[in-house]
């Protein structure tokens, strides 16, 4: 299976409406005269704080049904040198849940999702390596590389026993890691994940021939040619309009100025065009390990919650997966490639059933 038109996904699967904030000036008070009258000391209201970082302590979850955008990101977390953009929200004594976006996106791509599981979850998200807010490197990119990313901040961030849930790429993310830490992952919930599955045993593979080195360096040369024009091209407002609706089909409503006008400022990093094209090169067809072999190494339950109308992974891959993994449940949404965002209160509530029947 591949991941069609992932060169428009890359740079329009993500959603993050304009946020701002400030904080007010301090008054000023003159110095008062002396004085033998006793003044009462006032008193400060105590301040909820709703995250551990900075960036969202004062973002009441509770009564907020969006996420901020903060183009400044929301946490740091130092992994291999790289600054990883990643939020925490609710209350640590709760049952952990990990949010992983898709091909493209960032974090922000589950701004309709995060502050009301944060009411009955204590919820991360992060920005994949080469993605959103988070550093993007010169370097391959394969899936080993956001496994790996997804592992270490299990270990080193949340620390504790966590269900993992991923979008796309990031659906197939999560099941990798939850194939690799087996200790802290106790359940994985794919929305949509991507994927490739091993073709029937009864294909008999054709033997390479010898490549010519100055034959493929021209077709790299034009590749990357393709792709650059590409990448300009995308990330122009009108066609991330067109390709958000197309993943949209059901009810496209969710595609607004915000979401068009936000998913420009990633592409406009100095490294972007690079990252764009060595993810294409390197992931255009799917992840290199097939899902056939990744599923069979996770040992927690698996929930398959799915948008039927996905244009681009259709339901049969969600068919298979469950041919592959008879104990998997699922949930139809009506909804197309990003049912978190397109549908965020069933999607919300499946979650939510599934992480309290663990």
């Amino acid at each position: 299976m591949k991941i069609s038109c992932a060169s428009h996904l890359l740079w329009a699967a993500s959603v993050m409406p304009l946020w701002s904030w400030r904080c007010s000036d301090a008054l000023s008070t003159p110095t008062p005269r002396a004085s033998t009258t006793a003044t009462t000391p006032q008193t400060t209201a105590p301040t909820t704080v709703f995250s551990r970082l900075p960036s969202l302590e004062s973002f009441d979850y509770t009564s907020n049904d969006r996420l901020p955008w903060i183009e400044e990101g929301y946490g740091t977390w130092e992994w291999k040198g790289n600054k990883i953009n990643y939020l925490e929200m609710g209350d640590p004594s709760k049952p952990a849940l990990f949010l992983i976006h898709g091909f493209g996106a960032s974090s922000y791509h589950f701004r309709n999702n995060i502050p009301l599981l944060a009411r009955d979850h204590h919820v991360y998200a992060f920005d994949m390596l080469g993605f959103g807010l988070s550093d993007k490197p010169i370097q391959d990119y394969s899936a080993e590389v956001w496994r790996d990313q997804a592992v270490d901040f299990i270990r080193e961030v949340i620390g504790k026993p966590v269900t993992i849930s991923g979008n796309s790429l990031g659906g197939f993310t999560a099941l990798y890691a939850a194939a690799t830490e087996k200790e802290l992952i106790n359940g994985c919930i794919l929305l949509n994940a991507a994927g490739r599955f091993k073709e029937s045993e009864a294909l008999v593979e054709e033997e390479e021939e010898p490549k010519n080195q100055f034959v493929e360096s021209i077709k790299a040369a034009i590749q990357r040619a393709v792709i650059a024009v590409s990448f300009v091209v995308t990330k122009q407002p009108a066609r991330i309009e067109q390709v958000l609706k197309q993943v949209y089909p059901v009810d496209p409503s969710n595609v607004d100025s915000d979401l068009v006008k936000s998913i420009q400022f990633p592409a406009q990093d100095p490294n972007a065009a690079e990252v764009f094209y060595r993810v294409i090169v390197k992931n255009g067809s799917g992840p290199s390990v097939y899902v056939d072999d990744v599923l069979e190494d996770v040992e927690c339950p698996i929930l398959l919650c799915w948008g039927e109308e996905d244009p681009w992974i259709r339901s049969a891959a969600a068919d298979k997966m469950q041919a592959l993994k008879p104990t998997a449940k699922r949930v139809s949404i009506d909804a197309g490639h990003c049912p978190h965002d397109e549908a965020p209160e069933a999607v919300n509530t499946a979650i939510s059933d599934f992480v309290r029947e663990l």
